[in-house]
């Protein structure tokens, strides 16, 4: 599998970038270098005052610092981001995920100077980024969506929610990530909810509007990776299934989805290429969707503008690293895949390691990593950023690792990972290894027949056998 990715990764020879300015840290960040290592193209890693120890700034041909740990300091400063580039001469800017990279902001500032966003146009994270306006966009491609309203008062949400029927989501317009949303168990409680999701909604994302939608009770989390070369060709790498979350947040992904009908399967990958098409849209993208179980149906929920954090699953099966992928559309070569050129091969699963007590309500858990053993093997893949000493700062996502597992078939593919993780030692943090475990012994995760609804069953089994009665 390792030879498939190289061959792809290896026609980016001729590209223009030569240096790139790497605005993240943690995962993601040495994830990039490892690619540009072997691209031949250099490195220029921005960094925190808390991240310039880290491992990626030992792996980067240069560091430049930034500003403060805080990221509304350093990481989310769009012109110091950008004077970074020009001032070390880098010819591209890769911003990763999160922090910056879906700002509109920011790759338009890249257009204006002269620098290489590695990642869609302004106007098309704009296009996706306002999900009220996603919407339009996935109706006019003819892409369903799940049935909701824009509302810009409380008596239109009053309105808007009877017409809906509680349960409810209410939505940040400028949300993402699994960010900004809330649910609305019984109508009475629409008034309150929506003043605080106003509200959390204006401090995340500087954005006050929030919109109704449906609550589909047993749903499916399922994306689909998607390439464009920025005139109007696409194509897809298949879907992934992100069901496996708490409180809207990823924990364990997956691809193929398992259990999904073929016939539904096509539709999903065709679906997504109609929204990207319509956009002419550039680089790596994923539109994701909610698949709703009792009806067999599917519904457009947003696109994310930028590379996932469980793009490495569908490295796996398909051979193509994706970020050679970005690089090389940013550079000017485009699409440089067809579409029977993508070929998945068996199942992948992917673990997100994070510094979390999940006996304390999963809070993150700061503090510097003693020792670590990380696992390897055939079908094993891990990206970090933690070795023995590294800092895990309060500053920033808990995200400590992810631990990917790729075999022939899902059952095996599940084996290999319990064990995987099982070899994990982590001390000085607190981790979340012990919770995948249980997640992946369970009997309805090995059945392969959950739903977004998964996780905080099994929470439930978990208190109900720790406060069960002895005998």
């Amino acid at each position: 599998m390792a030879n498939r990715s190289c061959a792809f990764a290896s026609r980016v020879s001729a590209l223009a970038i030569r240096r790139i300015l790497i605005a993240n840290r943690g995962e993601i960040a040495a994830r990039i270098i490892r690619t540009c290592v072997k691209l031949n193209i250099e490195t220029v890693l921005a960094a925190s005052e808390a991240d310039r120890s880290s491992l990626p700034a030992r792996l980067a041909d240069r560091v430049v610092c930034i500003g403060p740990a805080r990221s509304s300091e350093s990481y989310l400063k769009v012109e110091t981001i950008v004077h970074a580039a020009l001032a070390t001469r880098a010819d591209a800017i890769h911003p990763g995920y999160g922090f910056l990279s879906e700002r509109a902001a920011l790759a338009g500032l890249c257009e204006a100077s002269g620098v290489i966003f590695i990642g869609p146009t302004a106007a098309q994270i704009e296009a996706v980024g306002d999900k009220l306006r996603a919407r339009s966009e996935a109706l006019a491609a003819d892409v369903p969506v799940v049935p909701g309203s824009a509302v810009a008062t409380l008596e239109e949400a009053v309105a808007a929610g009877r017409l809906i029927g509680a349960p409810l989501l209410v939505k940040a317009v400028g949300g993402g990530g699994g960010r900004g949303i809330k649910r609305v168990e019984r109508l009475e409680d629409l008034p309150a909810v929506l003043e605080l999701a106003a509200a959390e909604a204006v401090a995340a994302f500087g954005d006050a509007r929030v919109y109704l939608e449906r609550f589909i009770a047993s749903g499916r989390h399922v994306e689909v990776q998607i390439l464009g070369d920025g005139h109007g060709r696409v194509i897809h790498l298949g879907e992934r299934d992100c069901s496996a979350q708490r409180r809207y947040q990823k924990l364990v992904e997956e691809t193929p989805a398992p259990g999904l009908p073929e016939g539904l399967r096509a539709d999903l990958h065709a679906a997504a290429i109609r929204f990207a098409e319509r956009l002419a849209y550039r680089g790596a993208g994923t539109v994701e969707f909610l698949v709703d179980r009792e009806r067999g149906t599917f519904h457009f929920l947003e696109m994310n503008a930028r590379i996932q954090v469980e793009h490495p699953i569908t490295e796996a099966v398909t051979g193509v690293d994706l970020i050679a992928e970005q690089i090389a559309i940013a550079g000017g070569s485009g699409l440089r895949l067809s579409q029977s050129d993508v070929r998945p091969s068996g199942c992948a699963i992917e673990c997100r390691v994070n510094a979390e007590d999940v006996e304390n309500e999963f809070r993150p858990s700061p503090g510097v990593v003693r020792q670590v053993t990380w696992p390897s093997g055939p079908g094993i893949r891990v990206d970090t950023h933690i070795v023995a000493g590294s800092a895990v700062p309060p500053f920033y996502d808990s995200l400590l690792a992810k631990i990917i597992a790729h075999g022939p078939d899902r059952a095996g593919t599940v084996e290999l990972l319990r064990e995987a993780i099982a070899s994990t030692h982590l001390d000085g943090v607190h981790t979340n290894l012990a919770f995948h475990e249980m997640m992946l012994a369970d009997a309805e995760f090995r059945a392969g027949a959950f739903d977004t609804g998964f996780v905080a069953r099994l929470l439930a089994r978990r208190t109900a056998t720790e406060h069960a009665p002895d005998g």
